[in-house]
């Protein structure tokens, strides 16, 4: 089944040329079933590059979904024209009224600061507390998964010094998971990021499960059954060219990068980056939408709360 956007997003392009299956407004009306609800709370800032990531995705499904987009009031992002936010997004405080079948809520390039520190930290925490009523299932990504951890759980988020920064292996632990069902043992997993959640600070939080981690890189991806929460501390939605434009802005900026481990061609940044991670991208986001639309309830007014 297709993804349901608006007519002139401009994903829908990439999308249609890619052959990912795209319905408009006027043809989704027709359809007699309920498409799921999903909400993107997009922190990034080229914010147009992470819904079209996303939405690739999720418009790879069989289930049709309808996405709502959603930026923070309390900051002005700099690196999207403000007509296209406008024109498709919306904020928390225009949609806290409404139900969801899920929720997204994306990284952000604010790991330098303490949690509390960044300019959407009470707005952020307020839509965290909201979902436990009106979103029955939440995912979790890079930043935006450790600062949910934090404010369910306390947990601290760790400097790592270096960026880890490249496409690193990573083991299933737990193969008999829904959420990984289908995925190799171990597989590769594009990695940018400056902080850590780590094991230790699971102690604190035992009924959060392990599924996929890294010798090189640790922690990857979490869920919490009971509360229908996911936490991806890295982008396995990533573009092939994503980490090559990273890379490229942070030797423009001059930040000391690395070249990303394990992307280029014999580690060569002028051969074009190889996408190694596409089946297990799929994989990850269609068990995570099964695992919403086998749960969540046809009448979104029936929502059960999410557990404390």
């Amino acid at each position: 089944m297709p993804i349901k956007i608006p007519n002139d997003l401009p994903a829908r392009a990439v999308l249609e040329q890619e052959r990912v299956p795209v319905i408009s407004e006027t043809a989704a009306l027709r359809q007699d079933i309920r498409p799921l609800q999903i909400a993107l709370l997009n922190l990034m800032p080229e914010k147009i590059k992470t819904e079209t990531q996303l939405l690739r995705v999720l418009g790879s499904t069989p289930l049709q979904v309808e996405m709502t987009l959603l930026r923070p009031a309390s900051h002005t992002s700099r690196n999207t024209p403000q007509d296209h936010l406008a024109a498709f997004y919306q904020t928390w405080a225009e949609v806290r009224d409404r139900r969801f079948d899920a929720l997204i809520v994306t990284g952000a390039p604010v790991e330098h600061l303490e949690f509390e520190d960044v300019a959407y930290w009470d707005e952020l925490t307020a839509i965290l507390d909201w979902t436990r009523t009106n979103v029955f299932g939440t995912l979790f990504i890079c930043w935006g998964a450790q600062a949910a951890l934090h404010h369910f759980h306390g947990l601290p988020k760790h400097a790592v010094g270096a960026k880890r920064f490249g496409v690193f292996p990573h083991r299933v632990l737990r193969p008999f998971e829904p959420l990984v069902a289908g995925f190799d043992d171990t597989f590769p997993v594009p990695v940018s990021r400056y902080s850590e959640i780590r094991h230790a600070d699971l102690a604190a939080a035992p009924e959060i499960q392990i599924l996929v981690d890294s010798d090189e890189t640790g922690l990857c991806l979490l869920q919490d059954p009971l509360r229908r929460r996911v936490y991806m501390f890295n982008h396995l939605e990533y573009d092939a060219e994503t980490l090559l434009g990273e890379y490229q802005r942070d030797r423009a900026a001059g930040v000391e990068t690395g070249v990303p481990f394990n992307y280029f061609p014999d580690d060569d940044p002028t051969r074009p980056p190889r996408l190694t991670w596409r089946a297990h991208r799929h994989l990850l986001f269609g068990n995570w939408i099964n695992q919403i639309y086998q749960g969540t309830p046809f009448d979104l007014a029936s929502l059960p709360p999410v557990p404390d």
